[in-house]
């Protein structure tokens, strides 16, 4: 069966869908306050990062706006993108001057993903689907 056949037979839950559009849309809105507000909200933070690495954050949430389409095809590095975006928000936060505890939080992201990933449908779940 040709590619773009196979994954027209695939079917997600309702959930899934839903939870992959609102990361596209919270990313996306994100991505573009980080960029255009990256020196306001650097003077708002005590720590008083540099723009730079605020508008460097805003980059990775439009990553996971990518991220979160390709899951949308059935495609399993949108969930390893997710990871490594993860990861780097760690550590820019640290970098930046958040706590270890504070930075990791985000970590909770893909734990949460991972989870919404496994709702069934016909007996299959979205991870089981994912190429």
């Amino acid at each position: 069966m040709e590619n773009g056949q196979e994954s027209s037979m695939k079917e997600r839950h309702g959930c899934v869908t839903a939870w992959l559009i609102f990361m596209i849309v919270i990313n996306a809105g994100v991505g573009i306050y980080y960029l255009i507000s990256s020196e306001d909200i650097s003077r708002m933070l005590p720590s008083r990062p540099d723009p730079s690495m605020l508008m460097i954050t805003g980059v990775v949430a439009f990553a996971n706006v990518a991220f979160a389409l390709l899951l949308l095809k059935w495609k399993k590095i949108g969930f390893f993108g997710f990871i490594g975006s993860s990861i780097a928000g760690v550590i820019l936060n640290l970098v930046m001057g958040l706590g270890v505890g504070q930075s990791a939080t985000g970590l909770i992201g893909v734990i949460i993903l991972y989870g919404i990933l496994q709702i069934k449908k016909n007996d299959k779940t979205t991870w089981e689907g994912l190429e």
